[in-house]
């Protein structure tokens, strides 16, 4: 195809998304105020519960089994990839900004955190859909190219409650503790004839801090373990980071309904006597699987309305530096693709990817361009650290999505075609 041909292509689903987006902008102001916090916190928990774990179910039962799993091994790598080096650009942009201690930890989660599953999901059924469409046949993309988001989607969700969300509790959870020092110690300076009521342990404070923002500071606990128990065995050694590293990361974030769906329907598509019982037109409990694909139609438009009315927030804005935000446009926008891309190659080049399908290779570098993950928003939420400037991170990096997204979708096409 012709590049204008692609850059139009790759364009229409930008522009859709953009449009549904304004819609749920709108609906978000206060003159209509259909989607207020409230509404969108109600919503929010529809579609994190109902919709797309329905998504993810219906599309990995109908497109996986075990030959396409292994064929699309890859994949996994290729997030992971994203993640490792959008951490390592983070850090270097924490370094070169001198970004504050509480906001290190957004900074780090939106460098290495894609909107991998949203947007996939919303743009490769539109690139399907087009007319001139360059993927082949419109049903089997549609088919394979939702099974491919819909793994992405899983794969991604996981790693982004495991990682980013850790990310931001850590830094938001040492900033909480250091302010209840400080106010601490300030308490005892203002009021030396209540010294005696005022001494309280650093550990009180941030066990209450733990309870209402789910974080947890360990050297206090240490502090309990009595002095003459000296000897450690080499076994207490090797087991105390494991069992640090289980309790520090959520579980329950992690196993949340969208994996949950996802392992379902990985389940049902690579079990022959699941599939067809539930999956095809001659399939005895065909209707189950209709229902659940019914419901998860209802995610995708849902999801980009409430992006909308979140990035309506970003518009009051924030004390944060143009610098920081710059530094993660470039991140997100230009190194990270051209990480991708040379990724790509190297791993085509050396055999590692087996599957020919261009519309699989094209999502492969698709993953690298996508702007910060939304569900970010909602971490900031939680331990209420850097809501406004998230809002307005968000704001500016899917507003600059429109142009990005567009021409490097143009190129990856290209590359794949």
């Amino acid at each position: 195809m012709h590049f204008w041909s692609l850059f139009i292509t790759a364009l229409m689903p930008v522009l859709k998304v953009l449009l549904i987006t304004v819609v749920g902008t709108v609906l978000a102001l206060d003159r209509f105020s259909l989607l207020k916090y409230d509404a969108r916190k109600h919503v929010n928990s529809l579609v994190f519960f109902v919709f797309i774990p329905s998504l993810a179910l219906s599309n990995l039962a109908r497109a996986m089994t075990i030959k396409s799993l292994v064929m699309l091994w890859f994949m996994p790598l290729n997030i992971l990839l994203t993640f490792i080096i959008g951490s390592s650009l983070g850090w270097l942009l924490i370094k070169i900004t001198r970004v504050p201690h509480h906001l290190q930890g957004l900074i780090l989660a939106c460098c290495a955190t894609g909107n991998m599953g949203s947007m996939s999901l919303i743009m490769i059924p539109a690139i399907c859909n087009e007319a001139s469409i360059p993927f082949g046949d419109k049903d089997v993309c549609n088919r394979n190219g939702f099974a491919y988001a819909s793994l992405t989607q899983a794969i991604a969700n996981i790693l982004m409650w495991t990682y980013a969300y850790n990310l931001v509790r850590i830094y938001a959870c040492k900033t909480s503790y250091e302010n209840s020092f400080v106010k601490l110690s300030s308490t005892r300076e203002t009021d030396p004839e209540n010294g005696s009521a005022c001494e309280m342990k650093p550990s009180v404070t941030s066990q209450n801090i733990s309870q209402t923002n789910d974080c947890d500071i360990g050297p206090e606990v240490e502090s309990a373990k009595p002095k003459g128990d000296a000897k450690v065995t080499r076994w207490e050694k090797v087991r105390k980071p494991f069992r640090t590293l289980v309790e520090k990361i959520n579980l329950k974030a992690l196993i949340s309904p969208s994996t949950i769906g996802a392992i379902v329907g990985l389940i049902i598509g690579i079990v022959p006597v699941f599939h067809n019982l539930l999956v095809g037109d001659t399939a005895p409990l065909r209707f189950i699987q209709s229902s659940i694909s019914m419901l998860g139609d209802a995610a995708v438009p849902t999801m980009t309305l409430l992006a909308g009315a979140s990035l309506l927030d970003g518009l009051k804005g924030s004390g944060m530096r143009p610098s920081i935000i710059l530094g993660i446009l470039l991140v997100r926008y230009i190194a990270l693709p051209m990480c991708g891309v040379g990724i790509l190659k190297g791993a085509m080049q050396v055999g590692m990817i087996h599957h020919p399908d261009p519309l699989y290779l094209f999502l492969l570098l698709l993953q690298y361009s996508f702007p910060p993950a939304i569900s970010i928003s909602t971490m900031t939420q939680i331990f209420e650290a850097g809501e406004s400037e998230c809002s307005l991170i968000m704001l500016v990096t899917y507003a600059c999505a429109a142009v990005s997204l567009t021409l490097w979708s143009t190129l990856f096409m290209w590359l794949v075609l």
